[in-house]
């Protein structure tokens, strides 16, 4: 008989379901808790309820374990020390998306050799949120494949949609049923109309094809996820923090009847990715807020 399926399917490694993965590497009461309250202060922020800023702070990927713990553990001085002005969230993002080839990842390929032993890098990654929540830091990353929160959901209280991925129907579908505030950065064309279409779309009643924690393929329904903000990135055509781009990065999402919550992303498009020139884009961010 002629084969029609998997003609160019290598191979295909069965992972452990989501509600195995939770019972062999479970969340505490504890570390629920916190991630919970941070959901919270961060839904005041967004809906203006709480005047403090909201900043995610870290590097660009997690991939040595060690020095990201080091790095946690110094953002927790910082974030007690400004507690009262912002709250302060680390970037741990364990997803690359790739305008073309390259390393996808610690959860893709956690050793960094083309292995892609995509299991360990599950369980590396949750191990590392946990130790993380035990520090008291709050976590975030950008969520790239649809099936990846239901490993790492529990354990995160803000979560990003990327530029090449906010167009897609996939992920405002995935974002509607969030239990955590979403970011939506504007295309890398650095048309913020995108993002401002993907937040309507997410904040709605939306149904789709998903996995249940047991691994299952499921019809989802959700109920929308009022939670989400805008991220301006800057992009093809240069950056657009400034105060014009924000008054109309505002203006826009008032006219479609989202909150204009704005954040700004001081690296990327804006940064014309340059490092250096991060903390330029930060001090005239800074600038239009205290004027």
């Amino acid at each position: 008989m002629q084969k029609v399926t998997d003609t160019r399917v290598v191979s295909s490694l069965p992972l452990p379901s989501p509600s195995e993965m939770a019972a062999q590497m479970p969340r505490t009461e504890k570390q629920l808790e916190f991630v919970g309250q941070a959901r919270r202060e961060i839904h005041d922020i967004i809906h203006q309820k709480d005047k403090r800023l909201m900043t995610v702070v870290g590097p660009c990927s997690i991939h040595d374990l060690e020095a990201g713990l080091e790095y946690a553990e110094k953002l927790r001085e910082l974030a007690e020390e400004l507690g009262d002005r912002m709250l302060i969230i680390m970037r741990v993002y364990f997803e690359k998306p790739r305008t073309t080839t390259g390393w996808k990842g610690l959860i893709m390929d956690p050793h960094l050799n083309g292995t892609y032993d995509i299991p360990s890098g599950l369980r590396i990654a949750r191990q590392f949120l946990g130790e993380v929540l035990d520090l008291g830091v709050p976590t975030a990353t950008e969520l790239l494949d649809p099936i990846t929160p239901q490993y790492i959901a529990d354990s995160l209280s803000w979560a990003a949609i990327g530029a090449r991925t906010v167009e897609s129907q996939t992920h405002r579908q995935m974002a509607s049923g969030l239990s955590m505030p979403v970011g939506f950065k504007n295309s890398t064309a650095g048309d913020c109309n995108v993002a401002i279409n993907a937040i309507v779309a997410a904040t709605q009643e939306q149904t789709f094809f998903g996995i249940t924690s047991e691994g299952r393929a499921s019809a989802v329904t959700t109920a929308g996820n009022p939670d989400c903000q805008l991220i301006l990135r800057g992009g093809a055509d240069g950056p657009n923090y400034s105060s014009q781009h924000v008054a109309d990065a505002v203006s826009k999402s008032e006219k479609a009847g989202i909150n204009p919550s704005i954040m700004i992303d001081c690296s990327h498009g804006n940064s014309s990715k340059d490092p250096e020139r991060q903390p330029l884009v930060l001090q005239d961010v800074a600038k239009q807020i205290t004027s």
